[in-house]
Formats: C-alpha cells, structure tokens, sequence
C-alpha cells in the first residue's frame, strides 16, 4: 500500500488526460457502501407503513438469492472499475517505457497485499484472525494476476476470455450433481422458511444456496485451514471461488476502459457503453427467465455478470457524459473526494461497527438524534458518521494524498 502527495500546485488525484467520470463513479460506489450506516431498514420497520422507507430499506439491502438491487450493484461496480483503471493506468506505463517485468511483480505485490488486507479487514469484527476468502478485496486480489494478464493480450482476446470463463464456469455448475435437499432437510446455513420462498428447483436448482459447485469446494477448501468448528456452508451463500466469475466483470471494465482511452468522439463512446451495457442487462436477464441460470449475485453467476456489468457500463456512460463530455466536474465533486480515495473509505466502512458508532454516540449522546422523533435516530445518527466519513477524505484530499495499492 502506498501513500501519494501531490504537489500544491497540481491538480488533486488528477494527470493529464485523466477520465475524471471514472473517479466520480467510484466514489458513488464507495459512497452507497458507506450509506450502510443510515440503517433505513431501521426506520422503515419502526415507522411501520411507509413506502418511500420501505423502498429505501430494499434498495439497501442485498436480495435474498435471485435478482438485484442497488446495494447489490455495489461490488459489481468495484470490479468493473479495477478493470477500468488497470487498462487505463497499464497503456500508459508501458507507453512510459517501464519494463514488462517491473509491471508483473507490481501486479503480484498488488495481489497479495489486497488478499491480506481483505482478511484483516474481516477479521476486525470477531477482532480475531479468521480464514475467509469472499471479501470484496480478498476477491479482488485473488482474480488481479489473471485480469493482468488478460489486459496485456490483444483486446479481441478480451472477449474471448470472458466467454471462455463464463461457459466453463456454467458448465461446472452445471456438471456437479443436483443436491438431494429438500424444504424438510434444507441445505447447511438455509432454513426452512428460507427454502420455501427463495428456494430454486428444477434446472436452477444447480445454483441453490449451498449446495453447488462451488459450496462443495468450499467445504473442502475452507477446511484445510484451522477453524472453531467445521465448516458447512455461509450463511449468506457466499463462496471463495466467486472470484472466478468476477474475473469476468473486471474484462468488462478492461474492454469499457479500452473504449474511453480509445480515439473515438466523446458521443460515439457514450453511444458504446449505452447500447453494450443495455445488451449486457438484457442478455443477463433473459438467461435468467429461460431458466438457463439464475440471475444470482451471492455466488456470481455468468447471468450475473452480465446483467450487472450491463448497469455498470450504463452509469459510467451517465457520468462520462455528464463530467468528461461536458466537462462538469463541480457537480459531482462530493463523489470525486470519495473516489479518489476508495481505499481509505472501504476500510472506514469497515470500522464503522467496531469504532464510528459507540465512539460517536458516547461523546454527543442520543437526545440529538432524536429530534425528529425515536424513529429516525438510526438515519440521523448514520447522517451523522457519512458526513465524519467524508469529512476525514476531503482533509485528505485537501493535504493531497492518496493511498493506492
């Protein structure tokens, strides 16, 4: 991990040529994760009622097993910003001259350091080492060797990659035996409840929550390592080999990347990320309805990717074309503090529990976050720490640094 400081006179996180939309855009992913701490699921089932809150909660919260909604997009436009700035940031090191070799051991220490720092992050809530690998960084890691290499290849192979790991991908789902479990004897981790109502049959039932391919590697993967008690499955059906699959969002940030570095004019690649990303959702979606796999974010599916990819390409179509295209960078200026710095700002979202929350609370007390009534304590206390959270990147952003990996 490195700390950067730039000089006054310079532009902030900025270099010449710069697609500054990128930055905005991640900072609006980093700041939908850091709006978990408006906890308006809290307010929605305390106001009873309301279908402004109720809509809110939804869109915060991740979808039990098929579909998506906004929180989900969250991850998917993660990676498919690391395959944006890895295409953008490797044309112009090797434009610079710097040798294949140095940009290789860059690509590995960036590897390891994000699998590292991913565990210790997850490790902060049980406040002990714990062996996981499904963190949004630990995943990020364990995909970059393979995205790095990708990116040096001619980009008609780009696509070839992402088809080749989608349908091997699918295949493998597919090849694994269906599971004998049942709404009596649901898999490990599910209840019965939740089988009645998310539970997947037939065709789909290859991509049920633990108890596919990939729970099945895990259960013997995630053994090898020392544990409390054996392992049987996440609740959340998460799996370590997601990464895989996420692979394949971080070759659509390559080949969208690839697009807005390319000599084409600001609407022909507005016009290009617009009507691959509405391919994208659609092709991903229609994959779902025809039963040919599940449109599942827990454990990636290739119906997934696309269809998630599809709404990435589309909001780095609306940012470009509201910051680079037309040049309004002020506009979106609250999300660029938070972009330009979205490492410091997942790791924040990660102390929020185990510090920003007692820690706010013992020092201004209760009283004052309940002005507009008991209710909506939780929103205007998690008002309250989104705005410390942004405050503590903007002083960084104004002392002119910025912490890369």
């Amino acid at each position: 991990m490195t700390t950067y400081t730039t000089p006054r006179s310079s532009t902030a996180g900025t270099a010449v040529g710069r697609v500054h939309s990128v930055d905005a855009y991640r900072g609006l992913v980093m700041l939908l994760m850091l709006a978990e701490v408006l906890r308006s699921c809290d307010v929605a089932s305390a106001i009873g009622d309301s279908p402004l809150w109720g809509f809110v909660c939804q869109e915060q919260s991740h979808v039990a097993w098929v579909g998506g909604s906004l929180h989900d997009l969250i991850q998917p436009g993660f990676y498919f910003l690391v395959g944006v700035g890895l295409v953008l940031s490797l044309r112009r090191r090797l434009a610079d001259g710097q040798p294949l070799s140095k940009l290789l051991r860059h690509a590995c220490v960036r590897s390891v350091v994000l699998i590292i720092l991913g565990m210790a992050l997850v490790a902060i809530h049980p406040r002990q080492w714990s062996w996981w690998f499904d963190d949004t960084l630990t995943q990020i890691g364990l995909a970059y060797p393979v995205l790095f290499v990708v990116a040096l290849r001619p980009r008609r192979q780009w696509w070839a990659a992402l088809a080749v790991i989608l349908a091997g991908y699918w295949l493998w789902f597919v090849l694994y035996p269906v599971q004998s479990f049942s709404l009596q004897h649901p898999p490990p981790e599910v209840s019965v409840e939740w089988m009645r109502i998310h539970g997947l049959s037939g065709f789909s039932a290859h991509w049920q929550k633990n108890a596919n391919a990939a729970w099945a590697f895990d259960r013997w993967f995630m053994n090898l390592f020392p544990r409390a008690s054996p392992f049987e499955g996440n609740d959340n059906g998460l799996t370590t080999l997601n990464f895989i699959p996420s692979t394949g969002t971080m070759i659509l940030g390559l080949l969208a990347g690839d697009i807005l570095r390319s000599t084409r004019s600001d609407m022909a690649k507005i016009r290009w990320l617009c009507t691959v990303g509405a391919l994208l959702m659609a092709t991903g979606w229609v994959l779902g309805l025809l039963g040919v796999v599940p449109v599942v974010k827990a454990i990636w599916t290739p119906s997934w990717v696309l269809y998630s990819g599809g709404w990435c390409c589309v909001f780095l179509a609306a940012f470009y074309a509201v910051v680079d295209w037309n040049n309004n960078r002020r506009i979106v200026f609250p999300l660029t503090v938070v972009g330009l710095n979205s490492i410091v700002a997942y790791c924040l979202s990660h102390a929020f529990p185990a510090l920003a929350f007692n820690s706010l609370r013992r020092v201004a007390g209760t009283r004052v976050f309940q002005l507009a009534g008991p209710a909506y304590e939780p929103a205007l206390y998690g008002a309250a720490i989104l705005v410390l959270y942004w405050l503590v990147l903007y002083a960084l952003y104004r002392s002119r640094v910025f912490v890369r990996i």
